[in-house]
Parts: structure tokens; C-alpha cells; sequence
């Protein structure tokens, strides 16, 4: 268990070797992850949670690596914490805040990052890099610390202080840019070869997503198995919303849930909404939103590279 089928490309649908170093497929495409699900769900049970620790490691049959492999700092087991007085507000029967901010390095970011950078790691990476305008750059940067890897960061110049110095504090490479998360991905294409880092920005390699996964996992059992009406997601790059429906598709195909699924409500900033945009138009893909601009830094993503997934 825990040892990824394949690799399957999301556009293409064209199948990779599970254990190939990657970005991307040929055609362009984010790849997933596929597990041999029936072969899993022969023998790992609901049962076996019982005595796992409450991490997001405890669904390693489902994840590219074994516990024993993972570059981690306890991520993962957030709280589902009741709304009591915003029900009242809002007119809400059942409200519920998934609180990520209790992960190493306060955000959601960590799930990725420890998947990706334990890959990264088992695969023989030595350089990794990232483009990032809020957490992630600091989720690598404590990740790759972790690992005894060099981390390499882009930021915005403008980025919040305190996601610049949490880089820095973890003695990752941050270079500044002059221009958007788009501008940093950018710079990053251009010397990643030459330098001979392994880029992980959104949806670039197929590991952040199976951490992320892992919020959907974590819902469905706080939730005893049975899934919320609706999910609210503050989205830039989109992989937790993809992560998440990844999770519910596996969970019904190891029998663990039925067949109901949430309503996954996609949150954007007025400043740069290029998904909603999409959303409303009945298109497939996103165009790039002009003059992104949000304070809300991690959500200023103006063409998300996942945005037909989402």
C-alpha cells in the first residue's frame, strides 16, 4: 500500500510511470496520481485509523509515500471548529471552519509541501524551487529545511513581510520580483534548468496535491463518513479544491462513503477572479485577470494553471 499505480495526465489522459521525476505531461497537462484502489481497499479498513496517529500521514495507503519515508512536522489533523454565533448571523443550520492555521507554518500549505518535498526527496532532488505570493514559499522553504535541501523561492516584491522573513528565517534562496506570482513563475522557467532545480509550483509536479488531499480525507471522517452539503474555499492556484474532490472520488471507490458530494464553492477575490470569471461565462479555461490585485496575497494568482480542473 501507499505506492502510487501511475501517473495519469489530466488533459491528455495519457499514463506515466508512477515513479518518474516530472513537472508536467508532454501535452502540457498537471498530472495525477492514480492508486490501485481495489487492490487498497482489500486490506485497509476504516478500522485501521483507530490506532494511527492523527496527522495527515495516517492515510499514507492513499498517499505516494510510506509514513517511514515522510519529511514531516506533524501536519495535518486540524480541528473542525463549530460557528455557533456566524449560524446565527447567516442563517445557518451546521457551520463549521476547518481551522489549517494549526499546521506547521499556519496554513494549508504544509500538507503539499511535506508530500511533495518527501518526494522530491525519495525521487533523488537535491534543488527545489517555488514561485510563491503568500505560504507556500515558507512551507517549502521549512519543508526542504527538513530534508537537508535547498530551497529557492520567488516572491513578488510586495509580499507580506512576514511570508518573506518566515523564508528567509528557514535559510531558503528569495529572490524578489518586480510583477505578480505569474512574473515569479516566470523568472523561475528561465534558470531552473541551468541551475538544476525541480520546480514545484501549483499543479507543476503531481505531489502538493496529494497532501492537500488530505483536507478532504480529514473532513469526511470528522464528519463520520458522511460528507458536508457545501464546502467554501478561498481559491488562487485551486489544487485544495481539486485535492479535495480527489479525495471524495477515493473514498467512494474504497467504499467508505456514498455516492453524496458536497457542493464545492470556489471563493475569489474581487481583484482577481479570473475562476469565477470562467465559472460565469460557461468556459472551460480561465483567461489571465489584468491588474490583479487583492491584499489577501495568496489568492492573487492571475491564470491558475488548474483552473479547468477546478
Amino acid at each position: 500500500m501507499g505506492k502510487p499505480a501511475a501517473l495519469v495526465c489530466s488533459r491528455c489522459h495519457g499514463i506515466l510511470p508512477a515513479d518518474l521525476l516530472i513537472n508536467l505531461c508532454s501535452c502540457g497537462g498537471p498530472l495525477l496520481v492514480k492508486y490501485d484502489l481495489q487492490a487498497i481497499r482489500s486490506e485497509w479498513k476504516k478500522d485501521n485509523l483507530a490506532s494511527s496517529p492523527s496527522d495527515m500521514w495516517r492515510y499514507s495507503p492513499v498517499l505516494p509515500a510510506e509514513r517511514s519515508e515522510a519529511v514531516t512536522l506533524t501536519e495535518g489533523g486540524t480541528p473542525l471548529v463549530r460557528c455557533g454565533s456566524l449560524e446565527n448571523v447567516l442563517g445557518f443550520e451546521d457551520l463549521w471552519i476547518k481551522d489549517e492555521g494549526r499546521n506547521p507554518t499556519d496554513s494549508f500549505k504544509a500538507r503539499g509541501l511535506s508530500c511533495a518535498v518527501t518526494m522530491a526527496k525519495k525521487l533523488g532532488v537535491a534543488k527545489l524551487a517555488i514561485p510563491s505570493a503568500g505560504n507556500a514559499g515558507g512551507a517549502l522553504a521549512a519543508y526542504a529545511a527538513r530534508a537537508g535541501l535547498e530551497a529557492h523561492v520567488f516572491m513578488p516584491s510586495d509580499v507580506p513581510q512576514a511570508n518573506f522573513l518566515e523564508c528567509q528565517a528557514y535559510s531558503a534562496r528569495v529572490t524578489l520580483v518586480d510583477g505578480l506570482i505569474s512574473d515569479c513563475g516566470r523568472m523561475l522557467g528561465e534558470r531552473k534548468d541551468r541551475e538544476g532545480w525541480f520546480e514545484v509550483s501549483t499543479l507543476k509536479e503531481p505531489y502538493r496535491i496529494e497532501g492537500k488531499k488530505t483536507m478532504g480525507y480529514e473532513i469526511a471522517e470528522q464528519f463520520g463518513w458522511s460528507l458536508p452539503d457545501a464546502i467554501l474555499y478561498p481559491c488562487g492556484g485551486g489544487v485544495g479544491l481539486i485535492g479535495m474532490w480527489k479525495a471524495f472520488a477515493e473514498l467512494g471507490e474504497l467504499g467508505w462513503i456514498d455516492s453524496k458530494r458536497p457542493k464545492m464553492i470556489a471563493v475569489q477575490a474581487r481583484g482577481c477572479q479570473p475562476i469565477t470569471r470562467a465559472f460565469e461565462n460557461d468556459a472551460h479555461e480561465s483567461d489571465l485577470w489584468p491588474g490583479a490585485y487583492t491584499i489577501a496575497s495568496g489568492l492573487r494568482v492571475p491564470k491558475p494553471l488548474g483552473d479547468a480542473l477546478v
